[in-house]
């Protein structure tokens, strides 16, 4: 049979060759290994758009940092599953750098069923809001599906305050981790990584006094459990972002984050992973906010999307810095 190919067609399966051999999908397990041998941390960095994934990947290959590119169910609603993982797996697969791409604050069995079939390489169950026995149930039944596909699996103990998508937990109901817990825990369920409650909280109104993390209760978990541990909620909220945002018609009020400092602390007594996700939605609103005050007759999206990447690109730098994980690709 004689077989012609027009040249658009053959473009096309060179592009989709050339991604398949350099695709740098992995686990986070692989990512969290690596940063708890190197003592740094990995960025897990959420994604909402195509915007915020172009940012994040472009930004990590520049500095050839590993990061997590993490979607939430609530993502996953708002844009779609096959949209968002379509667009990580082509920005991972042209870019210099390792991702993962992985499901955050898991809640709903077919969400995570559905990630573990189709593609993602890392999923967390979140069953800090049940009692400790069901928690350790549930996980450990989310392990058995994972495991054999290859898919690690990040477990969640202790309660963390605030509220981010569909987690909402107030300051009564938290609670930091309990270290006999935590080694339990990890025994019993198999976890590849497990997120610890010391003080962190989500959303950008996390503090009212001085910020102050536990972190003798992290260096007791540390020297207990032998996997990496993860930082929730732990996006340091920008004064200057916030400042841009409200002098161009943002309200966010007194928000305040985790100082760096604290981040650094944290990582050197044992953090591997640490979330972002207020940081970046700040600074994507800022600075889209200011490009259409500065240019109010400006109806051409790309151009104030535009600019709420670059905000997005900001945050991710900075934050690879402070993580410590610029040129750790291999």
């Amino acid at each position: 049979m004689n077989i012609s190919l027009r040249r658009d067609d053959l473009d096309q399966l060179n592009i989709a060759i050339h991604r398949k051999e350099i695709s740098v999908l992995v686990t986070n397990r692989k990512l969290l290994d690596a940063a708890r041998e190197g003592g740094y941390a990995v960025g897990a960095f959420n994604i909402n758009n195509m915007e915020f994934i172009q940012a994040i990947t472009e930004t990590a290959a520049e500095h050839r940092s590993p990061v997590i590119i993490a979607v939430s169910e609530g993502a996953l609603k708002y844009a779609g599953f096959e949209n968002l993982f379509s667009m990580v797996e082509i920005a991972a697969g042209m870019e210099n750098a390792e991702f993962a791409i992985h499901l955050d604050h898991g809640r709903d069995m077919e969400v995570i069923e559905h990630c573990i079939d189709n593609g993602f390489t890392s999923v967390m169950i979140d069953g800090s809001h049940l009692p400790f026995d069901e928690n350790i149930e549930i996980t450990r039944e989310v392990v058995e599906k994972a495991s054999p596909k290859g898919v690690s699996v990040e477990g969640e103990l202790g309660k963390l305050a605030g509220g981010e998508d569909n987690i909402s937990v107030s300051e009564q109901e938290a609670r930091f981790t309990n270290p006999d817990e935590a080694a339990e825990f990890v025994e019993r369920t198999g976890v590849d990584a497990l997120a610890v409650a010391i003080g962190t909280s989500h959303g950008a109104y996390k503090f009212k006094g001085e910020p102050q993390l536990a972190m003798d209760i992290l260096e007791e978990i540390a020297s207990k459990v032998s996997i990496p541990l993860v930082l929730h909620g732990a996006s340091g909220v920008n004064p200057d972002h916030v400042k841009l945002a409200n002098q161009h018609g943002a309200d966010i009020g007194d928000a305040r984050g985790v100082p760096d400092d604290a981040i650094r602390a944290a990582v050197k007594r044992g953090i591997c992973k640490v979330n972002i996700d207020t940081d970046m939605r700040i600074a994507f609103t800022a600075f889209m906010r200011k490009k259409l005050a500065e240019s109010p007759d400006l109806f051409d999206p790309r151009k104030y999307l535009g600019a709420g990447r670059d905000g997005v690109r900001e945050v991710v730098r900075t934050k690879i810095e402070l993580f410590g994980s610029a040129g750790k690709t291999g």
